[in-house]
């Protein structure tokens, strides 16, 4: 029989790349939606565009612990990975409620619903790099304190120690991967990385003329969403559950994404890109680099692509995406 596989955040970079690749695997792939996304398919899951005539689709809220548990008695998942969440830091600090109730609730419904449903199945969380924070120690690595700097990063600190616990005091199969930026040209449009590369392309074709940045000498560690979502993979087939950094272990400022962006189209960004401080971080977090040796160790996971390869890969999709727009 195919392995069973529920994705939370299907909809998502992550839970895009990861469904294919659990596809192409041979597993029965099950994503969660909320019922909107199933009513508007075209601008809800185009991400989903290639595979959603193999995927199984469900309507179920990270809010409503009942249609989690109704979902999770009907499917019976042998393996389950909880990527849902909100993300996008900068809206944390503008809704901070939501982010940690939506967050934090969000993985105890899903951790409950496996242990009394479908206690057999292995469950995955989506740590992040942001719950290092500003942590003092660099690069950071499955031992280095957290020292979350926003809300985001707080919820995703609560859920990666709920999963422990739900392992410890349940025996649960409750597993973690530790993530540092990954991104694609399937990242959303409001992450600086997709605003550089498309605002990159759209002032090549002349249908913008300037971008707003923050701080353009935060660093951080990027890698490739679908190099990563194997990693999550790898993660979930190990004998015993863990918790794994993701990372490339090299870092490079906001200024080098956009210098590599621009000048693939042959612009210069200093003439295009100006400084807003509104953009900027309550808190800012001066650089995240990660050390992933364990998962080279263990998983024989390592990162292949490029940082110049992913700016690039970006900014050549946002070109056709942005030249495929009616005028």
């Amino acid at each position: 029989m195919k392995r069973k596989a529920l994705i939370s955040g299907i909809t998502g970079q992550d839970g895009s790349y990861l469904a294919e690749y659990l596809l192409e695997l041979g597993y029965e792939v099950h994503g969660i939606v909320r019922r909107v996304a199933i009513e508007d398919p075209a601008h809800r899951l185009w991400r989903l565009k290639r595979a959603l005539g193999q995927l199984h689709i469900h309507a179920a809220s990270l809010e409503s612990y009942p249609s989690i548990y109704r979902m999770m008695t009907t499917i019976r998942p042998d393996e389950v990975y909880h990527l849902a969440a909100q993300s996008f830091v900068s809206d944390t600090f503008e809704d901070e409620f939501a982010t940690l109730n939506t967050n934090i609730n969000g993985t105890h419904y899903m951790l409950s619903a496996v242990r009394d449903a479908a206690p057999q199945a292995r469950f995955y969380f989506a740590g992040t790099s942001e719950m290092f924070g500003e942590c003092g120690v660099s690069p950071q690595n499955e031992g280095t304190p957290f020292h979350p700097r926003s809300a985001y990063g707080i919820s995703k600190v609560a859920g990666f120690h709920l999963t422990q616990n739900y392992r410890e005091a349940y025996h649960l199969y409750g597993c973690s991967g530790i993530l540092f930026n990954h991104e694609s040209p399937r990242r959303g449009f409001e992450f600086v990385t997709r605003k550089i590369t498309s605002h990159a392309a759209k002032i090549k074709l002349g249908q913008a003329k300037q971008l707003k940045l923050g701080n353009l000498d935060a660093r951080r560690d990027w890698g490739h969403a679908k190099e990563y979502v194997r990693a999550m993979h790898l993660i979930m087939q190990q004998e015993k559950p863990d918790e794994f950094v993701i990372a490339t272990g090299q870092t490079h400022s906001v200024r080098e994404f956009a210098e590599i962006a621009f000048s693939h189209v042959g612009l210069d960004y200093r003439n295009h890109v100006t400084l807003d401080e509104q953009v900027f971080r309550p808190t800012e977090i001066s650089q995240l680099q990660g050390d992933a040796a364990k998962a080279r160790r263990v998983l024989k996971w390592s990162s292949k692509i490029s940082f110049q390869e992913l700016v690039r890969e970006m900014v050549d999709a946002d070109m056709e995406y942005h030249k495929a727009l009616p005028a």
